[in-house]
């Protein structure tokens, strides 16, 4: 039998020679680390819909969506309408523009705990202002995140994505409120805020137990910190964000992906009172960017953001989980170990009888090799085993996930050579 590398590698000669092109011009071979896996990653020459094609031609049902910010699919036909006709009147100008002014306002309305909001080119930028915020509101210089979380590619944040305390970084276990607020006790005033995911999005689809979001966001008030809530992800959860479904309204939310409709874009938005730290006319919180507030993007992101309505995130939370159940079933008629995550329209998938948080995951062979398999067999999402579904996916695009995550779990079992659970993820 053919291996899963080599099947990988014999469709795909086309984008092994932009792999070799592209590693003579970007280091490593591109700009983005979380799209890098061996032995060289896809190509992309379109995508239309819930598919994507490869230089080389072969198609693929997408369940990542850019990293869950394509949450309508690929060109979505209104979102391409509305950038088009934007494009058309400029692409940008150092002045106010209509589009942007618009998507503030929809975003300020549909989720409760914003008053204000000011734009940025990214969710990194967006968690780093945040930051800035704070400091400015506190005095203080510190943040408390969780341990393996996610804000984005600044440094401050990083360390604690890799489980480890900085000189401005504390940490905390996800989940554990008495460890938040035993760490604020501690430490509450050097802290000038606290930082969570309403679901662990990089570290795994890992949502908290009831209540834990409001028991951190009581302790780090208690303590005179900022509770930022990054819904940079857990935005597309409902029509007020997660933190609607939770019942917690943070002092900061920061939001991207689907705010842009496909474009880059953040946003932190808040009280009009700590929002007014921003404000161009003496705000101690500098502001601003060349692309910030991009009439084309807010064109495109106000689309995105009212076609997302309550019923389309119902349809895609179900639809989940429905694929999730099959990729368990499919995980055990293979013989391998197997755990599934949800969280509304966001899946994990692991080849471990437990879900693992964290960079180092024990399931991490095995994994790479599923998330060749899957592009062997059509299937699109992340080498780590995450996926994100789109509202475009019908009931039969989930019937062609299921079918082919099936076989590239079936190519693995088969690739292991009936390797027991415990040499493949304990």
């Amino acid at each position: 039998m053919r291996s899963i590398v080599d099947t990988y590698r014999s469709r795909t000669p086309r984008s092994a020679a932009m792999h070799e092109r592209a590693v003579r011009a970007l280091p490593g071979g591109d700009t983005r680390a979380v799209v890098s896996h061996r032995p060289y990653p896809l190509t992309m020459a379109r995508a239309e819909g819930p598919y994507l094609w490869d230089v080389d031609g072969n198609r693929y049902l997408d369940l990542l969506g850019n990293y869950t910010s394509l949450v309508h699919g690929n060109a979505y036909p209104p979102i391409i309408a509305a950038a088009e006709e934007a494009l058309r009147r400029g692409t940008q100008w150092a002045a106010r523009n209509e589009p942007a002014v618009a998507l503030a306002e929809t975003l300020c309305r549909r989720v409760g705990s914003v008053e204000r909001v000011r734009f940025t080119n990214s969710g990194s930028e967006a968690t780093l202002l945040a930051v800035e915020i704070a400091r400015a509101a506190t005095g203080r210089r510190k943040i408390l995140m969780a341990r393996f979380g996610y804000h984005g590619s600044g440094a401050i944040f990083e360390t604690g994505t890799y489980g480890r305390e900085g000189p401005d970084t504390l940490l905390a276990r996800y989940g554990d409120a008495d460890d938040f607020a035993a760490v604020l006790e501690r430490h509450g005033d050097v802290i000038a805020c606290v930082i969570l995911e309403p679901v662990l999005g990089a570290g795994g689809v890992m949502t908290p137990p009831p209540g834990f979001l409001q028991s951190v966001a009581n302790a780090a008030r208690g303590a005179g910190s900022v509770f930022v809530l990054d819904e940079v992800i857990t935005l597309r959860l409902g029509v007020g964000g997660a933190q609607a479904g939770a019942g917690v309204a943070p002092d900061l939310t920061t939001m991207a992906k689907i705010i842009g409709g496909g474009f880059p874009v953040g946003a932190v938005g808040g009280s009009e009172a700590l929002m007014a730290l921003t404000r161009p006319d003496g705000g101690p919180v500098p502001s601003s960017g060349t692309f910030n507030g991009n009439p084309v993007t807010a064109a495109a992101g106000l689309v995105s953001v009212e076609h997302l309505t309550e019923d389309r995130i119902a349809a895609m939370a179900r639809a989940t989980e429905v694929l999730a159940g099959r990729c368990a079933a499919a995980t055990e008629d293979n013989g391998l170990p197997g755990a599934v995550t949800t969280a509304g329209s966001l899946l994990n998938l692991y080849l471990a009888d437990t879900p693992a948080v964290g960079p180092s995951r024990p399931d991490a062979a095995a994994i790479g090799l599923l998330h060749l398999a899957c592009l062997n067999h059509g299937v699109f999402l992340a080498p780590r085993g995450m996926m994100a579904l789109s509202t475009v996916l019908e009931s039969h695009h989930i019937d062609e996930a299921a079918a082919g995550i099936a076989a590239a779990l079936g190519d693995v079992a088969a690739s292991l050579h009936g390797a027991t659970a415990s040499s493949l993820a304990r």
